[in-house]
């Protein structure tokens, strides 16, 4: 959850959409649904995963959530900014729901669509406050330099496509350590429209060099599932967030991973 100035325009992201592949073809070159077993692999669920028997060249992951919990800085962000508009305040848990999404999107779910025309303000007071708080607030998950090593020594390229601004997510990589294992970071301030518009995710492959059909992208909720959908990229799902995995399941993710830890076992495949 984050606002964006003005966006840069990624011009492979029309290129990606008249080549991508379908959803269908993906499935039918990663492996059919009826095809391999991860039952060797305890807290993998055995029901949606299928082994990843394409060549996988990167790996795409979204932040909030999937790398990393910014939930106390962004529920306090969004909870100053409608105090400093007297609005009424959501529950903590509402609030939560709402990362991920862009902040308009966040805004407009949480409050009366009377309250819409304020958007504008609500975003400045809530940008004003998140530059204060929320990198200070976020908590990289344990096992996120783990896997990421585990990756890059698998010879993979990594990315992260977010709708959190890039310097945010920037300056807590670089915080934890890790900044330098990460190609390429697309942000709210770097696209038209944000995610689940494909257009981010596009651009990063476009940054890379690479097709759809070479990468995985790694979520946690149903914006991730869409944009993924959207991109014809393989969808990986991790439930370390707060949507329920029945809503998940409805994207057709490539595997539903109970932590991230299971990643690299699934694609060495």
């Amino acid at each position: 959850m984050d606002g964006r100035p003005p966006a840069r325009v990624h011009h492979l992201a029309e290129y990606y959409r008249e080549d991508m592949y379908s959803c269908g073809n993906l499935k039918a070159e990663l492996g059919s649904s009826n095809s391999g077993t991860n039952a060797s692999r305890p807290g993998m669920d055995n029901r949606s995963t299928n082994i990843i028997r394409r060549p996988v060249k990167a790996v795409v992951f979204d932040f909030d959530y999937t790398l990393a919990d910014s939930s106390a800085g962004a529920v306090g962000s969004f909870r100053y900014a409608l105090e400093r508009l007297g609005l009424p305040q959501p529950r903590d848990i509402e609030i939560r729901e709402t990362i991920g999404l862009s902040l308009e999107a966040a805004f407009r779910r949480l409050v009366d669509s009377g309250h819409w025309r304020y958007s504008e303000q609500f975003t400045a007071h809530y940008m004003h406050r998140a530059d204060q708080v929320v990198a200070a607030h976020t908590t990289l998950y344990e096992s996120v330099p783990h896997v990421v090593d585990a990756l890059v020594a698998r010879g993979l390229s990594l990315a992260i496509v977010s709708n959190k601004l890039r310097n945010r997510v920037r300056s807590i990589l670089e915080r934890e350590g890790i900044a330098d294992r990460f190609e390429v970071v697309v942000g709210a301030e770097d696209v038209d429209e944000q995610k689940p518009d494909p257009s981010g995710l596009l651009s990063a492959l476009g940054e890379m060099g690479l097709s759809p059909a070479e990468v995985l992208y790694v979520g946690d909720s149903v914006v991730d599932g869409e944009t993924a959908q959207r991109a014809g990229v393989a969808f990986v799902a991790v439930l370390s967030g707060v949507t329920p995995e029945a809503a998940i399941r409805a994207y057709e993710p490539r595997a539903v991973l109970h932590d991230l830890r299971e990643l690299p076992a699934l694609v060495d495949g």
